[in-house]
């Protein structure tokens, strides 16, 4: 197999269209169609399924995907190395909650960039620790910040960054005792995705307590949950580095809240079969530097 049927199998296995690849890569559809014929008849599976006018990956094509992109990577850096070139090139795709990418990141974009600005940096949004978990398993991503408690985690390889404290808030007007926990159920949760770990904390601790508050609103976006909970519209727990400033500024006031039994931590993973290439290598190292620092 040619790194040019591997490239061509990897776009077309991102956008499920095999006119799309060919447009983006300035083939004729006919060669798209031809390189993902070849590559089935070598491997002697198929990597796609058609299904009506819809294209799918077969399980076989997600088991290749990630191989493509290993072998992708290599015959990059073996073509930097071989023309020795001193700056790094490549791609990066990791994984982050709005969260971090709002409040923990940009310090460290800011350092890798300047260090190394021809590597291409991919963000994609993971609501969820269970969405990160699973990109990462599928091969999606090549590296995620995840915040969750310390926990085996099989084929993942997870080291933990800093420690992170929550923050019970409410608009700083509001009437409800600093005391008066048992009040929760008659509040409004505001709350993030489900599978978020604070969250499944939060609401298995209130039930631990007696209470199951039954009006809840769940959102995908945290500066979301921010404003409406200075709005008035209800309770949310929160990571302090996401509302430390609006406390000490008064838009909210933070209620008393120590009822979880487990440290909550941000933390970076890859699979564990994942090839660390000296893009993904410098990330790590740099980004253990500036959280340690933190």
């Amino acid at each position: 197999m040619e790194i040019k049927q591997l490239i061509t199998f990897k776009h077309a296995a991102e956008n499920l269209n095999f006119t799309q690849t060919a447009k983006l890569l300035n083939f004729a559809q006919s060669s798209v169609t031809a390189q993902i014929k070849a590559l089935e008849e070598e491997i002697g599976r198929p990597l796609f399924e058609r299904l009506g006018k819809r294209l799918i990956l077969t399980e076989a094509g997600h088991q290749f995907k990630r191989y493509a992109e290993k072998m992708i990577n290599l015959s990059e850096e073996a073509i930097t190395a071989a023309n020795g070139e001193e700056e790094l090139t490549g791609t990066l795709i990791i994984g982050a909650q709005e969260s971090q990418c709002t409040y923990r990141l940009p310090l460290i974009l800011k350092e890798f960039k300047t260090a190394f600005p021809k590597v291409k940096l991919v963000f994609k949004p993971a609501h969820s620790d269970e969405m990160a978990r699973k990109q990462l398993m599928e091969g999606e991503l090549d590296i995620a910040f995840i915040m969750d408690k310390k926990k085996p985690e099989g084929s993942l390889i997870v080291e933990q960054l800093i420690k992170e404290e929550l923050k019970l808030v409410v608009t700083s007007n509001h009437p409800i005792s600093a005391n008066a926990i048992d009040d929760l159920k008659h509040e409004t949760l505001l709350l993030t995705e489900t599978g978020c770990s604070y969250r499944n904390m939060f609401e298995e601790s209130l039930n631990s307590l007696g209470i199951y508050p039954l009006d809840k609103i769940e959102f995908t976006s945290i500066e979301a949950i921010k404003q409406c909970v200075i709005a008035g519209l209800g309770v949310a727990l929160l990571p302090e580095m996401v509302v430390k400033k609006d406390i000490e500024e008064g838009r909210m006031k933070e209620l008393p809240w120590n009822s979880f039994s487990s440290p909550l931590y941000t933390q970076i993973a890859w699979h564990k079969d994942k090839i660390v290439t000296q893009p993904l290598d410098e990330f790590i190292s740099l980004t253990r530097k500036i959280f340690l620092s933190v």
